[in-house]
């Protein structure tokens, strides 16, 4: 089943982190694997240990020809010093902040350090808003103390939040640390289309930046917006000539005001007097195609 598979596609998607972006690899012929088997890549930061994910169409791949190949399957004792590393990420954590301290580099946060499966490779994952900030004395004596390559790796807040986790504003955890492995651009006028208040607070995530769920619903929006009268604007009802007050743009209705009083008018019950007023005007133009006579589109009176 895995050969057959593996005949049909030779590039694979392989995750090293549970939530993290999916990287593309070469597989051989010979190698005999499955998504969900563990394997051991060279990447730019040594060599690591990823989950195949899924394979992955050639044609979607752009430069085939600079792919990695995938080193090995991973075997349990590749599994058991991963999870050996990992135990070891807190105290190199704690290590980093103390020495960031003495050597008096400030406006940077440390969030996180990460060996790589051999222990080969330490990354440090900080966030700061000094484009200025040199951390090079900081690595060097992390290097000394650790006796491995050190890696000082900037990220920025909404990358902070998803390490950090914790629960949103909603009162559930965090979309970036429990589903979320890419973040997409999020722009203030998916705000404006959904008709959320843009005061910071409704707005703003715990990263400081705009909340990843204004993403979720915008299309939706933006679509059945296009079917549904805008505020201001003057409609036919069942309940008489009205204004529109209000777009509910879910459950495709709108509020109308007609003399002073609300209702909600789904978008079957609408009558769009501006645009059947403007096919009227139309009609009664007559045709502008034959101005000589022999119209024969039914339009000329």
């Amino acid at each position: 089943m895995a050969t057959t598979i593996a005949e049909k596609s030779s590039v694979v998607g392989v995750r090293f982190q549970k939530l993290g972006k999916l990287y593309h690899f070469k597989l051989s012929r010979q190698q005999d694997v499955e998504p969900g088997d563990h394997v051991v890549v060279s990447t730019k930061r040594g060599r690591q240990l990823g989950q195949i994910i899924a394979y992955i169409d050639p044609q979607q791949v752009h430069n085939q020809q600079g792919l990695q190949p995938v080193g090995r399957k991973a075997n349990p004792r590749d599994l058991i010093m991963k999870q050996v590393w990992e135990t070891k990420e807190l105290d190199a954590l704690i290590t980093c902040r103390e020495k960031a301290k003495v050597l008096g580099v400030k406006d940077a946060k440390f969030v996180k350090a990460e060996y790589s499966f051999d222990g080969r490779w330490l990354t440090f994952h900080y966030a700061t808003e000094n484009r200025k900030l040199n951390v090079h004395r900081l690595q060097k004596e992390l290097k000394q103390h650790f006796d491995t390559r050190i890696e000082m790796r900037a990220i920025g807040p909404r990358d902070v939040a998803k390490i950090l986790g914790g629960y949103g504003a909603c009162g559930a955890p965090r979309c970036c640390s429990t589903f979320l492995t890419e973040f997409s651009p999020v722009s203030i006028r998916m705000a404006k289309a959904q008709g959320i208040s843009l005061s910071p607070q409704e707005i703003t995530g715990m990263c400081g930046r705009l909340r990843c769920c204004l993403v979720y619903e915008y299309e939706q929006y933006v679509e059945a917006k296009k079917t549904l009268p805008r505020k201001g604007k003057r409609i036919g009802t069942p309940y008489g000539v009205g204004k529109v007050w209000d777009v509910r743009v879910l459950r495709e209705s709108v509020i109308v005001d007609v003399d002073g009083e609300r209702h909600e008018v789904f978008q079957h019950e609408i009558e769009p007097l501006e645009e059947l007023k403007a096919l009227q005007k139309k009609a009664e133009a007559g045709c502008s195609k034959h101005e000589n006579g022999g119209c024969d589109c039914g339009a000329k009176k």
